[in-house]
This record gives structure tokens, sequence and C-alpha cells, in this order.
């Protein structure tokens, strides 16, 4: 017998009337079984929930991110994306399975307590990904309650052999050094990945897999087309960092004299199941192909600002017809994963573009690209990012007496413009509630601190050695990367500095 549950006395937001009207839901097992009228019945022995004074939400839907950051967050301050690139071994080297486990359930945690329901997780795995890994992220996932698509970020090529020339740029002895992060062959890579995907018994609703190609320079084509006939064979997702970096964008037209788009497009990558991330330096063309494929972007203001990768032409895009979703990105590059902040992010960035004020994102679109849009790219867009009867159970309570919705003049204005996530008081996923009150039912979250802090005192003796090497290297690559960015592009997404254009600053 399904187990039904009731809750009542709540404000429900109806996104397309920009209202919050009393009404009452109705959940069977863990779905969304009725929305109705205050006094909507109910069977007997449903479980009541009073959310008196509180404004439900769909669950927000982090639509890019990478767990293994989660233990890395504020170690870096001016860092471009290559630079950070560039200090990732240390970052995230050496992890052990207990590590893998409790970035799961600390990158779980920390959205939830922003109420975000459900992520794509880009994890990542040195020499090669594994199943007992990929399941340890699940299992912390799991124990927070999350909602995940795990994709092993993978590649052939190391950050420094990917961009053009920066190898023959570096003194002999950083050029042998950085030698050790030579990754596996593109056979013996593919090979694990299948293993993985015919190996994962995880809850498909809770957690399944997809595939991240990292980087278009850092996968050779063939990686990229064995990659593409995996997705086909198994049904799973590709989710990529596409032209993030105005360094990948003048890399990608010295490698292939063509944009990235334009070349993944041509090995045949781009479809309805492929996200591309970050997608700052697009042209018009590449978001046509985008669009024409029926593909999506995840779009990752904060990391693009944090990273000085430039503005995303987000609603660009989606006059084209592109869907657009909005992720936190890792949070040693964000560095949160706070979900109301980047809309926020999203929606004032979009105004950098100019004076004209009709092609900046409205608030309501912000965030439809925060719920339905990022739960497409997430492949659950049929039964997520939406308060629906079928739809699960994936409701946020936001607490009306909190500053940041008092008075509620407006709710989406003030979900977007407004609100921190501080107001959220309690999240439900799949019928349960996984925050209650601001409390996580079940778990200790003093002893999780403590075991943190424990493994993160061992990592940082286990990777001295590699960061010495990652900041011998990083000014070397700094001034490399900055020149590279300097060539001619044809588009721009950075601001012009006292009227010059990055290319000629």
């Amino acid at each position: 017998m399904t187990a039904h549950t009731i809750i009542r006395n709540g404000r429900v937001l109806d996104l397309a009337a920009r209202a919050a009207s009393p009404a009452d839901i109705l959940i069977a097992g863990d779905s969304i079984a009725e929305i109705g009228p205050p006094g909507l019945a109910a069977p007997e022995g449903a479980i009541l929930i009073d959310a008196a004074d509180r404004l439900l939400i769909t669950g927000l839907v982090n639509a890019h991110t990478h767990g293994h950051g989660a233990l890395a967050k504020g170690m870096g301050d001016i860092w471009t994306l290559e630079l950070l690139l560039n200090a990732g071994p240390y970052m995230n080297g050496d992890r052990s399975l207990e590590d893998k486990q409790l970035s799961g359930l600390l990158g779980g945690l920390d959205m939830i307590r922003g109420g975000v329901t459900a992520c794509y997780d880009l994890f990542f795995e040195f020499p090669l990904p594994s199943l007992d890994g990929l399941a340890a992220a699940a299992r912390g996932y799991n124990e927070a309650g999350l909602r995940v698509v795990l994709a092993p970020m993978v590649a052939d090529r190391s950050f420094y052999e990917a961009v053009p020339g920066l190898i023959e740029a570096l003194p002999p002895a950083l050029a042998r050094a950085v030698e050790r992060f030579r990754l596996a062959p593109a056979a013996e890579t593919l090979a694990a990945l299948r293993r993985l995907l015919a190996g994962w018994s995880g809850d498909a609703d809770r957690a399944r897999l997809a595939l991240a190609p990292t980087i278009p320079l850092h996968c050779s084509d063939a990686f990229l087309t064995g990659r593409r006939d995996l997705a086909r064979e198994f049904g799973a997702g590709l989710h990529m960092h596409l032209a993030e970096s105005r360094v990948q964008a003048v890399a990608g037209l010295k490698r292939y004299g063509k944009t990235l788009t334009a070349h993944i497009d041509a090995l045949g990558l781009l479809g309805p199941s492929f996200v591309g991330a970050h997608s700052v330096w697009l042209d018009d063309d590449d978001i046509a192909r985008l669009a024409d494929r029926g593909s999506t972007v995840a779009h990752n203001p904060g990391s693009n600002m944090r990273l000085g990768s430039g503005v995303a032409p987000a609603r660009r895009m989606r006059r084209r017809g592109l869907a657009v979703g909005i992720g936190t990105d890792g949070s040693s590059c964000s560095d949160n994963q706070n979900m109301f902040e980047a809309m926020r992010l999203a929606s004032f960035a979009s105004r950098l573009f100019g004076v004209d004020y009709e092609g900046w994102l409205r608030t309501e679109e912000v965030l439809a690209m925060a719920t339905e849009g990022s739960a497409r790219a997430l492949g659950w867009g049929e039964r997520i990012g939406r308060l629906a009867p079928g739809f699960k159970a994936d409701i946020v309570f936001l607490d009306l007496g909190h500053p940041n919705l008092l008075p509620l003049n407006d709710p989406v204005n003030q979900l977007v413009h407004s609100e921190s996530g501080g107001a959220v008081d309690s999240v439900m996923i799949g019928g349960r509630l996984v925050l209650d009150h601001g409390r996580f039912p079940g778990i200790d979250v003093a002893a999780l601190r403590s075991r943190i802090e424990a493994r993160l005192a061992e990592l940082r003796e286990r990777t001295r050695g590699l960061k010495d090497l990652a900041q011998q290297l990083e000014p070397v690559i700094g001034r490399f990367c900055v020149g590279l960015a300097r060539q001619p592009y044809h588009v721009e997404r950075h601001i012009p500095e006292d009227g010059l254009s990055q290319s000629r600053a």
C-alpha cells in the first residue's frame, strides 16, 4: 500500500502567474499526486506536514558541479581557469574511498541547505575512474538524500599537453616534471568506462551515470568518438566543458581551424543528451548548432566571473531556442554550491551586455532555468523541476518570516534577487524530509566536521610536493596563457577595460 503525505497551510509558487497562493499538496509515495485548494482530501492515515508561513517551491537543480571539489573550498584566489587546472593535482589528488564518500556527503548537504534537490556531478578520479570510487561518491550523496547524475570526468591528454605550445614554453625541468600527469591511453580509459556503465547498479531515480569528456582540447578525436559511441550504446548523457575560457576558444581555432563547437559537432557529439558547460565563447553559429541538435547549456555565472572567463550570452541562447540550465560549478572554483546566488548572478550578468533592457534575463526565465532547464540537462526533465502531479515530491519550504522574503511583494523576483538560501527551512526529496527545520535528520554534522578535518590534515601533507610544483609552474603558465588569450578572436565576452578589448590590451 502506497504511503501518503499531505502538506497543508503552505503557499505554493505559481511561476507563470508570479503568485504564491494557499494550496495543499498530496504526495503518494515519492511523487506528487495532487495540488489543490486548502482542505484537499487526503487518504486516512496520511502523514500531515504543516507548512504554515512557508513558501513552497520545486527543488532547485544544479546543472553543473564537481563533487571532488567539496574538500577544496577557498584554496585559491587569483586564478584563471588554466591556473585552476594547474592546481588540480594537489587540490584533488591522493583521494581515498573515504575522501570520495565524504565529498559526496558534504557536497550533498551543502546543496540541500541551499534548496537544491538534484545535481549533475562531473566527478574526477586519477588516473582512471573506478566503480568503487563512483559508488563511494554515490553513497555520500545517498546519505545526504540528494539525487545525482555522476559523470566520470576523463581525457586522454593532460592539461599541459592540451594547450598548444605550453609544454614547449616550460623550462626543461618543469616540462619533465609534468610528465607524471600523463593520462591513460584512450583505449584503456574507454574500456574502464564500459565496465562502469555495464556494472553500475545504483537506483536510477537516485544516482545514475553519464559520461564527461572533460574539454575538447584535452581529448583526441578518437577518444571523443569513442565516448560518443559508448553514450549511444548505454543511453547515457554526455557533459563537456565547452568554450569556457578565451584560451580554449583561441586554442581551438589553432588546433582545429574551426570553433570548438563546430569541431565536436562534426564528430557527432551534439544531440538531445549533450550538455555544454559554461559555453561562454560561442558565436551565433555555435549557438544555432547546439539549439538545432536539441542540446542544453549549463550556465555557470559564478565561476565564469570567479575565474575571469567572461560573460556567457545566456539570453541570446534562449532567444535562439537553446535550452539553458544553471549550475554552481565546483566548490574549488565558485567557491560554494549556492544556487540562489547562481540565479542572482545569472540575472545580473545578463545586464552587462548593454543598456537594451529587453535583452536582459527576466527573473521568471532565470528561475525556470534553475529548475526545468537544469532538470532537462540531467535527463530528468519529465520527473523533476516542477511542482505538478506526476513529478517527484522534491519540495523546498522557505520561511516567509525571513527578512529575505519579508514583505512578499513578488515571489519570483525575490527568489532570484533577494533570497540567499537563508530562508530555506526544510527540504523534501522524493517525499522524505532531508532537511527538517534547519537540521539534517540522522546526520551528525559535528562528527562529519571532525572526519573532514582529519582527512584534510593528511591530504595536505601527502600533496605538499604537488602543491610546490604547481606554484613553480604558475607564473610560467599564467604568462603563456594570457599571451594566448590576447590573440584575436571573433567574439568578445570580456568587458573591455579603458575602451580596449582583451585581445588589444
